[in-house]
């Protein structure tokens, strides 16, 4: 999946979030939905303007932050 086809930052939308091309839908808030329990289908019939390949896009751009960012969230894991 290559999210760069899909996902973008524009200063002038959510004061610079990325989010989903053409959309006001951040990569926060569907990793939030996912992370609340939503499954693909919750999120689409949700959001119906945004697609299976918009929400895979985001993962896949949160997946590639963690490969390339070095960073130790222990307060996070021991709290």
């Amino acid at each position: 999946m290559n999210w760069k086809d899909r996902i973008i930052v524009d200063t002038a939308v959510l004061v610079g979030k990325p989010i989903i091309k053409g959309t006001r839908i951040s990569v926060e808030l569907i990793l939030d939905r996912a992370a609340d329990g939503w499954t693909m289908e919750d999120i689409l019939a949700s959001y119906p303007h945004i697609t299976r390949e918009d929400v895979l896009a985001d993962l896949s751009f949160a997946a590639e932050i963690f490969w390339e960012e070095r960073f130790v969230a222990i307060g996070k894991v021991t709290a």
